[in-house]
């Protein structure tokens, strides 16, 4: 049939991405000051309308993604881009989608401009007759009195996009919409570098989940994967100096960025002995330090960021299994839920990091291919932590995209993108149904990879089982992703 065909699921997705924009403009996270005639709430009924519209829309989508998915693993070849193309633009005018996290950067922009400390107080500081008032009064409770948790070189630019449009709510939001269309394509060229160009920009920048949190909510973790994945690129070919600087830039955004400069020391020292292990583990964060340091001071904001890294902790999510679990045992004994929490939640970070260090040294000896590490360290790094959001798992999912999407690893990610979209609904909120709809894709998606598995990768491929390529780096390397053998020539 027509629909099963590439180009039908080309048009079939652009038509789910169209209702869940037009679904939005009743559905949507729309603002409670400053949305005029197009983003104003229009009632309860056309409310429940559009959360149906947007909903269908966004089954379409990942119907569509999914099938095209299965092409391009039996070996289609297809204007990828240009279907990238077709399903981004009707998300590029919409409200905010999934997230009121949009007015929080908007207010937090304006906060440096007014010359509040974005580290020492949240966005309930803006008066009335302040830049962003409008804006913070949208911002989701949880954050209201919440300080940034961002790096200063993300504020720096939320400030630009205040400035430039004088915290109006709308024209703010589009401004930032445009920063999440420039981030999809960094990930974009940095996923199309490190692998199989089709595959990988399906599982990365095609991703439902990306379409919607990134371009849709426009979540600054689509910056920081943009700009880490774009600094690892660079240090697969030998350029490891300003890939450091890029993954400095991505930490200035987002701190979990920083996992990728024990990766990219891997890929300096694999092949040399001890002195190239402390060139690694030393060089790379040195850079990056340098640049975290220079933005802190050029930003003005100072080095608050790095005491509000754990502000999120206190915030409870139901996709924490730590928290979740530190909560369940501290009702379980009838004692103080929060103090078994926090232990239980701290238990969790060291055993992410136990993962991590395990996966680096698995690298350095060789037995696992560095890019792929560090996408499996930020998925286990997402899995215990002390709060998850759906679009968390993004991080370490663009990684293994560049990599290992035809993988069995790929496949199941692939489900757990198209489960997590469900997870909230288009208002930001997490009803108990879309729980249900998360739960019936999750069952559908893992018969599907039980009972169809993708074909294996060609010969010089990575795929599941298959020996890792050696990525190095230095002017002699061959670094051609994918390749048989990328050691160094003698």
């Amino acid at each position: 049939m027509w629909v099963f065909s590439a180009s039908g699921c080309r048009w079939l997705g652009a038509g789910g991405s169209l209702a869940v924009a037009v679904g939005g403009y009743a559905a949507g996270t729309l603002p409670v000051l400053g949305g005029g005639p197009l983003w104003e709430p229009r009632g309860p009924a056309v409310a429940v309308a559009g959360a149906v519209l947007a909903t269908l829309g966004l089954t379409l989508l990942v119907a569509a993604w999914w099938r095209y998915g299965v092409l391009l693993a039996r070996g289609l070849r297809d204007g990828v881009l240009a279907t990238l193309a077709c399903w981004t633009a009707p998300l590029l005018l919409a409200p905010p989608l999934h997230s009121a996290d949009v007015y929080s950067y908007i207010a937090q922009g304006a906060m440096v401009l007014e010359g509040h400390d974005v580290y020492g107080a949240g966005p309930s500081v803006l008066g009335p007759g302040d830049l962003g008032a409008d804006a913070a009064a949208s911002v989701g409770g949880n954050w209201t009195h919440t300080p940034a948790p961002y790096g200063p070189a993300f504020l720096l630019l939320a400030a630009g996009v205040v400035k430039l449009t004088g915290g109006a709510v709308v024209p703010a939001v589009l401004g930032l919409r445009l920063v999440a269309l420039g981030a999809l394509l960094l990930i974009a060229w940095a996923v199309r570098g490190l692998g199989d160009r089709d595959g990988a920009l399906w599982l990365a920048a095609l991703n439902p989940l990306l379409l919607v949190h990134v371009v849709g909510g426009m979540h600054n973790d689509g910056l920081m994967i943009g700009l880490m994945l774009g600094g690892v690129l660079l240090a697969t070919r030998g350029r490891w100096v300003l890939g450091s600087v890029l993954v400095g830039f991505a930490m200035m955004i987002k701190s979990p960025a920083a996992v990728a400069l024990l990766f990219i020391g891997i890929l300096l020292a694999r092949g040399g002995g001890v002195r190239a292990l402390a060139k690694g583990l030393v060089l790379p964060g040195a850079v990056a330090g340098a640049v975290a340091a220079g933005a802190s001071v050029l930003a003005g904001t100072g080095f608050g960021w790095l005491r509000t890294q754990s502000v999120a902790a206190a915030i409870h999510t139901p996709l924490s299994l730590t928290s979740d679990l530190g909560l369940g045992l501290g009702l379980l004994f009838g004692g103080e839920a929060e103090p078994v929490k926090g232990i239980v939640q701290k238990l969790g970070l060291l055993l992410a990091l136990a993962v991590v260090a395990a996966l680096a040294r698995r690298a350095y000896r060789g037995r696992l291919d560095p890019v792929l590490g560090l996408g499996l360290s930020l998925l286990a790094l997402v899995a215990l932590s002390p709060m998850v959001q759906p679009w968390y798992v993004l991080w370490g999912t663009v990684v293994v995209a560049g990599v290992a999407w035809r993988s069995r690893a790929g496949q199941v990610l692939a489900v757990l993108s198209a489960v997590l979209v469900y997870e909230t609904q288009p208002s930001g909120h997490t009803p108990w149904y879309g729980f249900v709809l998360a739960g019936v894709v999750l069952v559908a998606g893992l018969v599907w990879v039980r009972r169809d598995p993708w074909p294996p990768v060609e010969a010089g491929g990575f795929g599941e089982g298959a020996v890792p390529p050696q990525r190095t780096t230095g002017p002699r390397a061959a670094v051609t992703p994918g390749s048989a053998d990328l050691r160094p020539s003698d």
